[in-house]
């Protein structure tokens, strides 16, 4: 029999525990051993967790049981869960986690702590999405090209809103709150760093990238407006906020941000509060993975399967995929130096010379412009939609900065990229 620990039962501790319960024999069948939740750690005691197993508020109590096989980790933050884990495998216990924030900032010196101890964290990227596995054991022949994921419910539902519907982002932010895709304070998820936490975990599989959140370019949907999904509607765009790995020559661009991405493309289809993650491997070509991005039961799929995974094999694989140093030596692309399509809206004055100050600080830039369209917004202001032709991020950025300068608009330029 394998014991397991859950430190923190809220809706997936509870999950994980119930399932374990509810599925025995399944799950047993499939793992060659019975696998048994005994204890739970949670902050609050007097809080009904619907749960039958043996509640604490001592961590302690799991961490110093030699009884306790495999500890899951499902608290959330970072130091607390840090030192937490670390004792854990310390003492030789097996670790699960779903935390992606964790991850994000440890997961190398977790690697090291390890060793051949198992530690897995399937359920840390995309809920119940079966795509760390898909890349550290599904695509092992391959070099991967590229990931682009979808890994952000709330935003994706948000987003799908605006677009299909006409909502607009503070109508379908309240909305999302009220029905609990949002938290009261959203910006973990609507400002992207919820989904640039699972991108850090990817590009490290993928590329063996050692890279913080604060390394890479991460932009939320805040700043989507009707005028911009009326752009994407207008050129059959789909808008999403899209985690991006890709390699270019020895270096490898990470990035969250929104995108117009064409309608044909597989992972604009992807809707709603659902996630979706496309790879594109030199050997397989594309393969895509979708499904439910969070929530209770899809999310405690995801460790249970890590469970019987660490039952079935004992020793642990290599957590991050290598079992040596990633033998390409790859490094973090520069965001000045990322290459793609830009799109941007300018509030400017509807007056003569305006549009000729803006065509001529892009061409000093080597930018030229794809599309545009303009629309009056009153009597003496309107909206220039430009998208351009691939060019550099700093040279975008550069020029925007210069058209701002120039006192012909009178709003802060907004830019989102474009992906196809």
């Amino acid at each position: 029999m394998l014991k397991v620990g859950i430190i923190g039962v809220g809706t997936v501790g509870a999950s994980v525990a119930n399932i374990l319960k509810d599925n025995k024999d399944i799950i047993t069948a499939r793992a060659g051993i019975e696998i048994t939740p005994t204890i739970g750690v949670v902050s609050n005691l007097n809080k009904d967790r619907g749960v039958s197993i043996k509640l604490t508020d001592n961590i302690d109590e799991v961490l110093n049981d030699d009884s306790i096989d495999i500890v899951v980790e499902l608290m959330g933050g970072i130091e607390k869960p840090y030192e937490v884990v670390k004792k854990a495998l310390e003492k030789g216990k097996a670790v699960v986690t779903a935390n992606k924030a964790l991850l994000a900032y440890h997961r190398y010196e977790l690697q090291d702590l390890a060793g051949d101890t198992p530690f897995e964290y399937e359920a840390a990227v995309a809920g119940g999405i079966p795509i760390i596995n898909a890349l550290r054991d599904g695509l092992t022949a391959n070099n991967i090209q590229s990931i682009r994921g979808i890994m952000n419910g709330t935003c994706n539902y948000m987003l799908t809103k605006m677009i299909n519907e006409g909502v607009d982002y503070d109508t379908i932010l309240q909305e999302s709150q009220e029905l609990g895709y949002a938290e009261a304070d959203p910006t973990f998820d609507v400002g992207g760093f919820d989904a640039a936490h699972k991108l850090l975990i990817l590009g490290s599989i993928a590329y063996g990238i050692d890279a913080k959140p604060e390394d890479i370019l991460i932009e939320g949907i805040e700043n989507i407006a009707p005028e911009d999904i009326d752009f994407a509607n207008e050129f059959n765009y789909s808008i999403k906020l899209l985690t991006i790995a890709k390699k270019v020559e020895n270096e490898i661009e990470l990035r969250v941000h929104p995108v117009f991405i064409p309608n044909s493309e597989m992972i604009a289809k992807v809707d709603g509060v659902m996630n979706g993650v496309s790879v594109i491997g030199d050997k397989v070509g594309e393969t895509m993975y979708y499904g439910p991005g969070a929530g209770g039961d899809a999310t405690a799929s995801a460790v249970i399967a890590n469970i019987v995974d660490i039952a079935r094999r004992g020793k642990g694989s290599p957590m991050l995929g290598f079992e040596s140093a990633h033998g390409e030596n790859l490094k973090l692309m520069s965001k000045d130096n990322i290459q793609t399509k830009y799109y941007f809206r300018l509030r400017v004055e509807d007056k003569p010379g305006v549009l000729a100050k803006v065509a001529n600080i892009l061409s000093d830039k080597n930018i030229s412009i794809e599309k545009m369209i303009q629309k009056p917004l009153n009597d003496t202001c309107a909206h220039l939609l430009l998208s351009t032709h691939t060019c550099l991020e700093k040279d975008i950025n550069e020029a925007l900065n210069a058209i701002e300068e120039t006192g012909a608009v009178t709003a802060k330029p907004v830019m989102i990229r474009i992906e196809d």
